[in-house]
């Protein structure tokens, strides 16, 4: 009896140490109000009855500048910051002010262009980061970003809400066995600042490497009806096709069978998986998987420069300043 009694007192004791970790509160800060993904995030984070998973993460702070040469974006930032007050988020004047706030930090600025020079402030913070899509407006920045976060010991990842889309994450776990081929597609508008599928096309190519999984070797671009299609080639002769087009999903063929992928569920799993990464310090995906997506939208403006020509990640990867 008194064994007994002993081991329920220590599974209690442990099951109150784990809920206070749970409860501990993250203060959140933001960086860029120019996109709806703050007012989102900030309304999903601040509601009055959070998800569980989600409680005691409050954003308590914004700094709000973001693209200076982006007029969708620029035009944004009046109105987002209303809203987002109106939300109970302090407005401040800088980054450095933010991070003196917070515990961990989503940089949301639309604009990837400035991503590197707004991150920095925060890697020498040493807090964790989000940084929302595009991780940065080049191939070559997005690589000197995970670089500068390993050196500075900062956790960090980014992703699409699409990821995390609950077929897409069916199939990736292994639900159709293993994939041969799987075709996704997205809206791809494009913004002239940035390599053509960084700005939108992003989603449903995040969509496919989450089904695909890592391993492409080379693309080629090409129109079909006037809309983009990317066709990759993977290791162990699977293909994945990424396709410009209206609204979001596709279809994955595995070993033992076929299903529907790519689906948008909504911004509440991103931003479970978001907080998460913030209570434990470990990204849902890898920096080599981001930096393989990125290298791919690259290659496909390379393989359009060249005339739809293929053209290897490797290759780009080189160019960008990282051999794989």
């Amino acid at each position: 009896m008194f064994r007994s009694l002993s081991t329920g007192l220590i599974l209690l004791f442990l099951t109150s140490f784990v809920s206070a970790e749970e409860a501990k509160q993250i203060r959140i800060g933001i960086i860029g109000l120019d996109t709806s993904h703050c007012i989102a995030f900030t309304k999903i984070l601040n509601a009055e009855n959070p998800a569980p998973e989600l409680a005691n993460c409050p954003v308590v702070a914004v700094y709000p500048k973001g693209s200076p040469d982006i007029e969708s974006s620029v035009s944004r930032v009046p109105g987002y910051t209303k809203e987002i007050q109106a939300l109970g988020v302090e407005v401040v004047d800088s980054i450095e002010e933010l991070v003196s706030r917070v515990d961990a930090v989503l940089l949301e600025t639309n604009d990837g262009r400035p991503h590197l020079e707004q991150l920095r402030p925060v890697l020498k913070a040493g807090k964790p980061v989000f940084i929302d899509k595009p991780i940065a407006g080049s191939l070559a920045d997005a690589i000197t970003i995970f670089r500068e976060a390993e050196e500075a010991g900062v956790s960090l990842f980014s992703s699409s809400s699409l990821r995390f889309g609950t077929k897409s994450q069916e199939a990736r776990n292994g639900a159709l066995g293993k994939i041969t081929r799987c075709e996704t597609h997205s809206p791809a508008s494009i913004e002239k600042t940035h390599p053509d599928l960084f700005w939108y096309g992003i989603h449903g190519v995040e969509s496919l490497f989450t089904v695909m999984g890592t391993g492409c070797k080379s693309v080629q671009r090409t129109l079909e009806d006037g809309q983009i299609v990317v066709t990759g080639k993977w290791e162990g002769d699977r293909i994945g096709i990424f396709r410009e087009g209206k609204g979001y999903g596709g279809k994955a063929v595995g070993e033992s069978g076929e299903g529907e992928v790519g689906s948008y569920d909504g911004y509440q799993p991103l931003v479970v998986e978001i907080i998460k990464f913030f209570r434990t310090g470990k990204p849902p995906v890898s920096a080599d998987e981001t930096l393989e997506i990125y290298a791919f939208m690259e290659a496909a403006d390379e393989s359009k420069r060249q005339g739809g020509a293929e053209v290897t990640l490797e290759s780009v990867m080189e160019k960008a300043g990282r051999s794989r």
